[in-house]
């Protein structure tokens, strides 16, 4: 993620540990809007996590930008299009989480809520908690025959939730893997790939307190290799 403030770039430990005490090897990519650098990137790694993060530039799915959308980052928007695009046509492993998931619906074709407050007024659901970001808040209900239900083998899971957009129209190359009890869908797959699947609550913050989402990241890892 980068820190416009600060001008740093920066990487929340739980994505790193995740992967890493999955077995994987984990590598922040650098931020460039260089298309041979980041084609290069594509083909090097075995597999790709998209993280959470800045708010997706609504130009993306074709709105202008609302005061209720948040901080941008063209140059991450420009890269993770490339390397997201170029990724799937190789096949190769996906994750999203929280933006992850939003970036993914963007690029295949879908739009978002620039604000769930003001622009889904019927949801009963705080999307956005509070600390302690470990704490799941709100149910998810798994869709069967989808990736996500292979691997957590439940129906219903609890999960923490942190984030204003979210899917409004979904891509029609996706598929809905999880809903929460509003009808947000929390989750989503690609058929037909090998691996691509997006989660939008945080497994990065409470994958060593919930093995459900622990497998996320081990089923990812495993992908990878």
């Amino acid at each position: 993620m980068y820190d416009n403030e600060k001008d740093s770039y920066w990487m929340l430990p739980g994505y790193m540990k995740g992967i890493e005490d999955a077995g994987g090897i984990p590598v922040m990519l650098p931020l460039t809007t260089d298309e041979e650098i980041i084609l290069s990137l594509a083909n090097t790694f075995d597999g790709f996590l998209f993280t959470g993060g800045q708010d997706i530039n609504p130009e993306l799915y074709g709105e202008k930008i609302s005061d209720v959308n948040g901080e941008m980052c063209n140059e991450r928007d420009c890269i993770e299009e490339v390397l997201f695009k170029r990724v799937v046509e190789l096949d190769k492993p996906v994750l999203g989480i929280c933006r992850g998931l939003q970036l993914f619906n963007v690029l295949l074709g879908g739009t978002l809520y620039q604000d769930i407050p003001t622009q889904l007024t019927s949801s009963e659901i705080n999307h956005k908690q509070r600390p302690p970001y470990t704490e799941p808040t709100h149910n998810v209900y798994i869709a069967k025959d989808t990736l996500l239900y292979q691997i957590l083998q439940v129906d219903t899971l609890k999960v923490n939730s942190y984030h204003h957009q979210g899917i409004k129209k979904i891509s029609e190359k996706l598929v809905p893997a999880a809903k929460a009890e509003d009808g947000l869908i929390e989750a989503v797959i690609m058929p037909n790939k090998t691996f691509t699947l997006a989660v939008q609550w945080h497994p990065e913050f409470n994958y060593k307190l919930d093995d459900n989402n622990f497998k996320l990241f081990l089923e990812f890892v495993r992908a990878c290799k």
